[in-house]
């Protein structure tokens, strides 16, 4: 079953993915997953960093003539700025040039330097740092690439930054993706965006951060993905898992998991219907999730990420070394990455969807899964 591992700091010299467990048989572009790592730079908001990153990819291994091998797929990102951090990153013996000892409020910063005896932040906030992000792309993408060839279509927007919200109901679907990729804030509808867009010049202005929310929706599941048998195989629980462990993400909701927490039951399910062909519903709720499995409808599920730690008006802090007041360090940031973690969302829903398609209908080739996944949607339809 698919599985990543990543490694590297923000500002050392790559970023390296192995992805391990992918079929064989699965196509593969170069310039496709490039496209996939400008979608996670972009968005009004974001810092002089993402016009400087270029995102250089190396394939090291896994893939031959455009083809997944079925062995582990290796590709390195190198970080164009690694020039000007050769000395500060360098992994020979020696001093730093500046110990960073004003941790920030809201990052891995003290906690970290705490856990690991350290009090240069640098050892802790480079590893900890969205940056990172980019390395769990290469995953996505070929998760979505597998999903792709099983007839499931990942698409994801914004639905709210700071307290400016898309209007309830907009639900994109695939071919909606275009669109919503050529908005500068990655939203539906444009006088949202607008309304977006003058909401994060404003804290620009004012030398502050925004957070947001982002909804990711997959179509073309079938029921039955997922489990009800142990805590770790229900599906909503291992997503919710994905979207907590991406950088800032302080919340995530399955369908209108919040609203029908405070509706009565008969206004929170998705009642069950039969056109004499299919079993249907009217309403989709719960998410397209009931017992940790899918229920066919569009799987839905939202992400909330808190304004970036990193404030230009620095906040309040405590030197560690001297142990006195200050304020915490800053170093180059963003205004507002809410359009770039619905993109990084995207992935870490594609990689779970696609491990428990693995699971359920796993084989060694994309053939294989095919054949699986189309026997078993003939049973459904004779139920």
């Amino acid at each position: 079953m698919l599985r990543f591992l990543t490694a590297g700091e923000s500002h050392g010299p790559a970023l390296v993915t192995i992805v391990e467990g992918l079929p064989a048989g699965l196509s593969f572009s170069g310039a496709g997953l490039a496209a996939e790592l400008a979608r996670r730079r972009h968005g009004h908001g974001r810092g002089g960093r993402m016009r400087l990153e270029q995102d250089e990819i190396e394939i090291l291994g896994g893939i031959r003539f455009g083809r997944t091998l079925g062995s582990p797929v290796a590709v390195v990102i190198r970080n164009t700025e690694w020039p000007k951090w050769d000395e500060e990153m360098s992994p020979e013996p020696g001093p730093t040039r500046r110990d960073v000892t004003t941790p920030r409020p809201g990052h891995a910063d003290l906690a970290g330097m705490l856990k690991y005896d350290t009090h240069d932040a640098r050892d802790i906030l480079e590893r900890a740092s969205a940056r990172e992000t980019a390395a769990r792309t290469v995953a996505g993408y070929l998760a979505k690439c597998l999903l792709s060839e099983l007839g499931v279509a990942i698409v994801s927007h914004v639905v709210a930054i700071g307290d400016v919200e898309a209007p309830e109901g907009s639900v994109p679907t695939p071919e909606d993706r275009e669109r919503i990729d050529e908005s500068p804030v990655r939203v539906l509808d444009e006088d949202a965006g607008r309304a977006m867009i003058v909401a994060i010049d404003a804290a620009k202005a004012d030398r502050d951060t925004l957070g947001g929310v982002v909804e990711v929706i997959a179509y073309g599941l079938p029921p039955g993905v997922g489990s009800h048998v142990h805590f770790d195989r229900k599906l909503d629980a291992r997503l919710a898992e994905g979207l907590m462990s991406i950088q800032a993400i302080k919340a995530v909701e399955v369908g209108d998991g919040l609203r029908t927490a405070r509706s009565p039951g008969s206004m929170a399910h998705d009642e069950i219907y039969h056109d004499g062909e299919d079993f249907t519903r009217r309403t989709n709720r719960s998410g397209g999730t009931e017992g940790g499995m899918t229920s066919g409808a569009p799987l839905r599920v939202r992400a909330a990420m808190k304004p970036i730690s990193t404030v230009m008006r620095p906040l309040d802090t405590v030197d560690v070394g001297t142990k006195t007041a200050t304020k915490a360090f800053r170093e180059r940031s963003d205004v507002c990455a809410v359009p770039a973690a619905g993109v990084v969302a995207e992935q870490m829903v594609a990689i779970v969807i696609a491990q428990e398609m693995q699971r359920k209908f796993g084989g060694d080739t994309v053939g294989d899964m095919q054949a699986a996944l189309e026997h078993y949607r003939k049973r459904l339809a004779s139920f």
